[in-house]
């Protein structure tokens, strides 16, 4: 296996595409981050597109990091990226040398065995990362049963197996916590002077929004409100807390009594081209600090 220089290693970036990543406003986000925090949090972490931004800026060095989210695949895959990953690498190449229609479908049903459960973190890894890399969009979505069932994308020359990404990703990840849990669990976590940032899945623009339709569980109001009352207490205990989500009235008044920015973000994720293009989101913060 060819190893990347150091260089390479030293500029981590996401390893998995995912629908609402914020690869394209990690900036936007940066800039209206505190100044100074102690250990920083991410409990939704998706494709981690902050928490690589910010090790490649050295703005986490000497601090912890925590990761979390409710998907296991995705985050199994978080932690062979951090403790296997030229096994990983190795899988995927298999993998990329077999792509093909017929392959993909296989892969794709392979939790549909028994014997699934069973299978290596390696190789459940494996397949969820070749089926981010090879679906349509991107986009990670299950039956009632459970089921991965997104469509074979149409990509001529897929990057199935990055071995850079992994390897940076996984220099990165290696002082990071990353848990398969419920993002209300960073109550019991952070701290005082602390970093939170959500970035949920989005509460939806109309009710037949197609904006929450890559969401394996639909986070409306109840989950919603949930959510906030985590943000208020992480806020009373003085973390300090980011959110992002959709510019809707029943979430600017759920945040009214705090800081609210609005930026605007590319959709991509609309199967019309009439329903691409700059939508506004908003960033909200416990407070000015």
């Amino acid at each position: 296996m060819t190893i990347p220089s150091s260089l390479e290693l030293n500029q981590p970036k996401p390893f998995l595409k995912w629908v609402g990543g914020k690869r394209a406003l990690v900036d936007e986000i940066i800039k209206r981050m505190p100044n100074k925090f102690n250990t920083y949090f991410e409990p939704f972490v998706g494709g981690g597109a902050l928490f690589f931004e910010l090790k490649k800026r050295g703005m986490l060095e000497g601090k912890k990091s925590y990761l979390f989210d409710a998907n296991f695949e995705l985050i199994n895959a978080y932690n062979t990226v951090k403790n296997n990953p030229c096994e990983l690498i190795e899988i995927l190449k298999e993998f990329q040398n077999k792509h093909s229609h017929d392959f993909y479908y296989e892969v794709r049903t392979m939790d549909r065995e028994g014997s699934f459960t069973a299978l290596p973190d390696a190789v459940r890894s494996a397949r969820f990362i070749y089926l981010n890399k090879t679906c349509f969009n991107g986009l990670y979505r299950v039956n009632s049963k459970g089921f991965y069932n997104v469509p074979m994308g149409r990509y001529k020359n897929p990057a199935i197996c990055d071995t850079s990404s992994i390897l940076s990703a996984s220099r990165a990840l290696q002082e990071a916590e990353v848990l398969h849990v419920d993002f209300a669990k960073v109550l019991d976590f952070a701290k005082k002077g602390d970093f939170v940032y959500f970035d949920p899945p989005y509460y939806p623009l109309t009710t037949t929004s197609s904006f929450t339709s890559y969401n394996q569980d639909i986070f409306l109001e109840d989950e919603q409100k949930r959510l906030f009352n985590t943000f208020e207490k992480l806020a009373k205990k003085g973390s300090h807390v980011m959110l992002s989500n959709s510019d809707t009235e029943f979430i600017k008044e759920l945040y009214k009594d705090h800081e609210i920015d609005f930026v605007e973000m590319n959709r991509f994720i609309n199967s019309k081209s009439g329903g691409r293009g700059k939508i506004k989101e908003i960033l909200v913060r416990s407070d000015a600090w």
